[in-house]
């Protein structure tokens, strides 16, 4: 028998700094799951001691056993201890992987008690390379944890090794830059953005005063690259290859003299590579990708682009969880992202759970195609052999918890069963006591996702109760007889009144739809438990509610707009009001929300803006008042705030300070609220 608790002795590891911080980790896990006791004097089970010993393991594997009184580790490598010091933490502790993320209820017992027969053989992961992206990660980027922003980040690559995680793209821009040696000291291999090739500095950056064109400037973007592969000569890297523009777009929108598919081509193979040799010279047994993602892909199967057999074609979703090119502005190919039979080597994918797109897509709310969908997805990339690679866009990762762990079950097998997994899934985080209830409404989360197009995919994310307003109210304010050329995409509709009228029969079926999901969540949580009913609020019920709020703004913004095309000011400026308070809604749910160790994470929600909608809606009554109140701004006050008998009595204009918008507001709204 083996006794765990808080007296049981981890040796440190003082030559390994990913080993030393996991063995850190468990001690914390047990100083959570264990009470504090004085050391065992005469019990007949003494705490015993955990000891590593380097063997004949497969790499990343571990061997747990119990030996002469000791659990023993046995590993050949860093990742394979690292793994094998957090499966004793959530074998025998019964921590698990998200239990920061979803405030895993860990309850304190004396001490685990660990047979002495007690064994664990760990088996090789179906997918080589797998991890995440902290990508949009605008949240994680503003907020602390006691005090450090830093540890915040800790927890997304801890959460992401407990998943089985072996690789990261650890944050955007800067933020790749900062945190990747911490990444690196905890154990996981770098890989980059698809725009930043070798994980290098931008050039535009680096030379703001200069066109960001290689063929005016070789000499220095190849400088950048130079010390992109210096910087990071001590860490274990997976190396991306590649050429986009200084920002996440094609490179010829920088550089016109590129025009046809082939030039481009051309350029993109030859600097791929030139980054190739630059890596093999300094590791020959290096491994290199690069991404088939947009125009990229486009240039791939025209049979523009070619490159070195040994790197990892890196194909991608199209950030709705379909293996299809993704949709770029109004441009929506939908080429297959998946290579044909006769396409042999190494491939991956570059898969998203959250995506920014500026148009309809998720990303502080959970994916709202299905479960059914997103693995049917994934069986058809195992199917295609694509086992080498996997880059998980996890964006802010709280949001995102349920899919990023039913991904990380498939990194182990190649496979998941959905309807195990859910049920573990929520065993594990909600409790026993509440696993149907909770499976119920995890399942119609989806069901009452909205369908925008014609396509399998095609659901809105909360960027579509939110973007939308915004182009609908711009182009209200610039050209009302245009249509908004950026709804393209999304309608057909041949003037500004047709595009409205598309949008607002979706959100008003939508609104009615999820504040009838919400009164189900929020019926279901009054009977939960108290620690169920808590992450149930946090998740599911916040985002029914983001999604009731925004619809139900967006449907009274349509309604603004159509008003105010008719000259109908005055229910237009009603309207938009009425809008823009359901946008605060939506916001003050998300600060509902910040408790504890959360307060602050919604803070710098900037991508999706929900607080940047009501602002514009601001705007539009301000602009519709302007229209049929203006210059004056006397008559709508007379008309609401002035007895039947005085309106017309105009021997001073006003004798008071004139109202300012939420004033006039407050008083239609008695005047008409039902």
């Amino acid at each position: 028998m083996f006794l765990l608790n808080q007296n049981t002795v981890i040796p440190p590891d003082q030559n390994d700094t990913a080993v030393q911080l996991a063995i850190g980790n468990l001690k914390r896990d047990i100083s959570k799951a264990c009470k504090k006791s004085e050391p065992c004097m005469q019990s007949e089970v003494e705490p015993g001691e955990i000891v590593l010993i380097k063997g004949l393991q497969e790499k990343e594997c571990f061997y747990l056993n119990i030996s002469n009184g000791r659990l023993q580790i046995h590993a050949s490598d860093t990742l394979g201890f690292v793994y094998g010091l957090y499966e004793i933490s959530h074998t025998i502790l019964g921590i698990q992987p998200f239990w920061f993320w979803n405030d895993q209820k860990i309850t304190a017992r004396d001490a685990y008690e660990i047979p002495s027969d007690f064994e664990y053989q760990s088996t090789p992961f179906a997918i080589r390379l797998r991890g995440w992206f902290v990508n949009d990660e605008v949240l994680i980027h503003t907020w602390s944890v006691n005090g450090r922003k830093e540890e915040s980040w800790e927890m997304v690559f801890e959460a992401l090794i407990r998943s089985g995680g072996n690789m990261v793209i650890p944050g955007t821009d800067r933020n790749g830059t900062k945190y990747r040696k911490l990444a690196s000291d905890m154990g996981l291999m770098i890989t980059h953005h698809h725009a930043e090739p070798l994980g290098a500095d931008m050039f535009a950056r680096k030379y703001p005063g200069l066109t960001p064109s290689y063929a005016q400037y070789p000499d220095k973007f190849i400088g950048l690259w130079k010390a992109g592969i210096e910087s990071q000569k001590d860490m274990h890297v997976i190396w991306n290859l590649g050429f986009r523009g200084q920002g996440d777009r094609p490179f010829w929108a920088d550089d016109p003299q590129y025009q046809t598919s082939k030039a481009r081509g051309e350029l993109m193979g030859s600097l791929i590579r030139i980054q190739y040799d630059m890596v093999k010279k300094v590791d020959p047994d290096a491994i290199c990708c690069t991404n088939l993602y947009g125009e990229t892909m486009e240039l791939y199967k025209e049979g523009y682009l070619d490159f070195p057999e040994d790197v990892i074609k890196i194909w991608a979703d199209n950030g709705y969880g379909k293996m299809v090119s993704r949709r770029q502005n109004n441009h929506n190919p939908r080429i297959e992202a998946l290579p044909p039979d006769s396409d042999h080597g190494m491939h991956g994918i570059y898969y998203h759970v959250s995506f920014y797109d500026l148009q309809a897509a998720n990303h502080i709310t959970m994916l709202t195609n299905s479960v059914d969908f997103v693995c049917s997805e994934l069986n058809r990339v195992v199917a295609h052999g694509i086992t080498d690679y996997w880059i998980i866009n996890c964006s802010n990762v709280k949001p995102h918890v349920y899919y990023l762990d039913l991904i990380a079950t498939m990194w182990k097998s190649g496979k998941v069963d959905i309807k195990e997994h859910e049920e573990n899934y929520i065993t594990t985080y909600y409790g026993k006591k509440d696993v149907q209830a909770v499976k119920q409404y995890l399942n119609d989360y989806h069901k009452y996702a909205v369908s925008y197009g014609p396509n399998e995919d095609d659901h809105a994310g909360e960027q579509f109760t939110n973007y939308v307003p915004r182009m609908l109210i711009s182009q209200y304010m610039k050209d009302r007889n245009s249509t908004q050329k950026d709804l393209l995409w999304a309608t057909d509709a041949k003037d500004l009144k047709g595009q409205i009228d598309w949008y607002m029969k979706l959100c008003q079926e939508a609104a009615k739809g999820y504040r009838l999901y919400c009164r189900e969540c929020e019926g279901a949580v009054l009977s939960m438990e108290h620690h169920a009913a808590e992450l149930m609020k946090d998740s599911l019920l916040l985002q029914a509610k983001i999604y009731a709020y925004c619809f139900s703004g967006a449907y009274e913004a349509s309604k603004g707009l159509l008003y105010a095309l008719n000259q109908d000011y005055q229910l237009g400026f009603y309207h938009a009001g009425l809008a823009r308070e359901q946008y605060d809604q939506a916001y003050s749910c998300l600060h509902e929300r910040e408790h504890g160790k959360w307060n602050g994470f919604y803070q710098n929600e900037c991508l999706t803006d929900i607080r940047q909608t009501a602002w514009v809606l601001e705007g539009l009554m301000s602009y519709i008042r302007n229209m049929g109140d203006g210059p004056h701004f006397n008559a709508w006050q007379r008309e609401f705030l002035y007895a039947e008998e005085d309106r017309r009595v105009i021997l001073v204009t006003n004798m008071e300070n004139h109202l300012t918008n939420l004033e006039l507001l407050a008083l239609m709204k008695e005047r008409w609220s039902d």
